[in-house]
């Protein structure tokens, strides 16, 4: 069994279970899923640090029109079509090095009785019923829109494309009857929704009246049929958002739902909102389930202020930039430059710049000639520390406060933060290594000083290498090695790891290659040409 600690501002320790969105397969991954899901695998990795027994969830929305069309295009079935694009997305998550606890698909039968289970239960409860459906439909986005949503020229408000006026027989979910419960919820939890800009778009846009909404498409090839009526298949939306308690086993799995449910942070993309603000929890309220604790929603990412897309010709392929760079500089660049929650710009000068400033030239560089001073005045073997100066206790009492000074950001997902509150002490410590030079304490025979310098920048190192490890794990790792740790680092934890004089000293230090080696941006501007 599974102990649990303390709640603290709603989170529930001992567990924690997060989920990106199921990403739609119509095509091939791009920045923002990789954004997305960099960013809940490092939220994933810290709050195993802390302890937590963590259900990382992602996955692939394979069902609706869209795909439809787009098999038909290829030349492929759907299950060709999905299939694929699966592997494709899977093969970009191991390049990433995300560590999924469960990967859902919504083509599978544990996912396709969940849903028919949930829609008999909403039927029951009496929040569905049979209507006829007239209004307007984009295809591109799977979403229905009033005609006082739509923009001038009956354009989708989402994607500002056309869309198509649809009148059929459709069954309904009794949404408008959860307006006031939902507008309960979210002066009762204001920290439901994030940031807090977010949270406010969602109050206003519920205090403007819901609408019942269409859950269901009439003759649609490629769907979940509704079991309340098989000539009818479930709408993509509903279907899609199912999948974060199917995954768990509602219904089907009590000790497994019971030991994860509910959802500690949905992460999405700030375009799919309401679906996951106002939608899905008033079906849970239908349910009777309890609600998520927290929604967060990330802004894009965009190429000259304007949002990445194929017809502009301007999409960055995270692929190539991982095969080309390693999964840990697209880690770094993405939850380092813009605070999570803002639209960012992406250029490969402003890559290359972060990179090298950060990586290659404070954390690398303070690795590369601390170790190499240890191969030269201590025969690579990590040295004893002597008696204390003011300046080693200055340094030690930053390093040991980093923990407890990034966790409030980690919290509130703000990794950029974290991450300057990091590099503020390795630059401290490039200050120290500097200010004590040991290379001259050698030369005036101080060895006891030169040795007690270079083990606390090798203590550093280590120190910084496990908190690290959240966001860059390929890095942290080899920086963990070559210091000569012997246990692996996955086996760390915040509590026990941080604490100051873990390093052993006599141990074996493994001076490599160098872990962050600088980049050129001429190097980087053929993704322009891959993309």
């Amino acid at each position: 069994m599974i102990g649990f600690l303390k709640k603290k501002k709603g989170i529930k320790m001992g567990k924690f279970y997060l989920t990106t969105p199921v990403y739609y397969v119509n095509d091939a991954p791009h920045i923002g899923h990789a954004y997305t899901t960099v960013a809940a695998d490092t939220l994933s990795r810290y709050r195993r640090l802390l302890g937590d027994n963590v259900f990382f969830l992602t996955g692939t929305d394979e069902h609706g029109s869209k795909i439809l069309q787009a098999a038909r295009e290829k030349g492929l079935s759907p299950g060709q079509l999905v299939d694929r694009m699966v592997q494709r997305f899977k093969k970009l998550w191991d390049k990433l090095l995300i560590s999924y606890s469960d990967f859902i698909r919504t083509t599978q039968q544990r996912h396709v009785r969940v849903v028919e289970n949930v829609i008999l239960k909403l039927y029951e409860k009496g929040d569905i019923y049979k209507g006829t459906y007239s209004g307007w439909y984009c295809v591109p986005c799977e979403s229905f829109w009033l005609e006082s949503q739509l923009l001038e020229g009956r354009l989708c408000p989402e994607c500002k494309r056309e869309v198509t006026r649809v009148e059929e027989e459709s069954y309904f979910f009794r949404l408008s009857r959860y307006q006031k419960p939902l507008l309960d919820y979210y002066s009762k939890h204001p920290d439901f929704v994030l940031p807090p800009s977010r949270m406010n778009e969602v109050v206003e846009f519920v205090k403007r009246g819901l609408k019942d909404l269409s859950i269901t498409r009439l003759n649609l090839e490629w769907g979940i049929p509704c079991p309340l009526d098989k000539s009818h298949s479930i709408y993509v939306w509903i279907d899609a958002l199912i999948n974060y308690i199917s995954a768990l086993g509602y219904s089907q799995d009590d000790v497994r739902f019971s030991t994860f449910w509910p959802a500690d942070v949905h992460l999405v993309g700030k375009d799919i909102l309401r679906f996951h603000a106002i939608i899905w929890p008033a079906l849970l309220m239908s349910l009777g389930v309890e609600l998520p604790r927290m929604v967060f929603a990330h802004g894009w990412w965009m190429v000259k202020g304007e949002k990445m897309s194929k017809s502009k010709k301007n999409v960055i392929d995270p692929e190539w930039i991982v095969d080309r760079f390693g999964p840990d500089y697209l880690r770094y660049f993405l939850l380092r430059e813009v605070p999570f929650g803002e639209d960012g710009n992406f250029s490969p000068s402003l890559f290359v710049k972060r990179v090298n400033s950060d990586l290659a030239n404070d954390l690398g560089n303070l690795l590369n000639r601390t170790l190499s001073l240890v191969v030269r005045y201590c025969g690579g073997k990590v040295p004893s520390p002597a008696k204390d100066f003011p300046e080693d206790g200055r340094v030690r009492e930053k390093v040991k406060n980093l923990a407890s000074q990034i966790k409030p950001f980690m919290e509130k997902l703000s990794f950029s933060q974290a991450l300057s509150c990091i590099w503020e002490v390795i630059g401290e410590t490039n200050l120290y290594l500097d200010r004590c030079a040991p290379w001259r304490l050698a030369k005036e025979g101080k060895n006891e000083r030169m040795q007690t310098v270079l083990y606390n920048v090798l203590e550093t190192l280590r120190i910084f290498s496990i908190l690290l490890f959240p966001f860059i794990p390929s890095g942290a790792r080899k920086i963990w090695n070559q210091i000569g740790m012997k246990d692996e680092i996955e086996s760390q934890t915040i509590k026990d790891g941080v604490e100051w004089g873990k390093l052993p000293p006599g141990i074996e230090t493994r001076k490599g290659e160098p872990v962050f080696p600088r980049i050129k941006k001429e190097d980087f501007y053929e993704t322009e040409r891959k993309s």
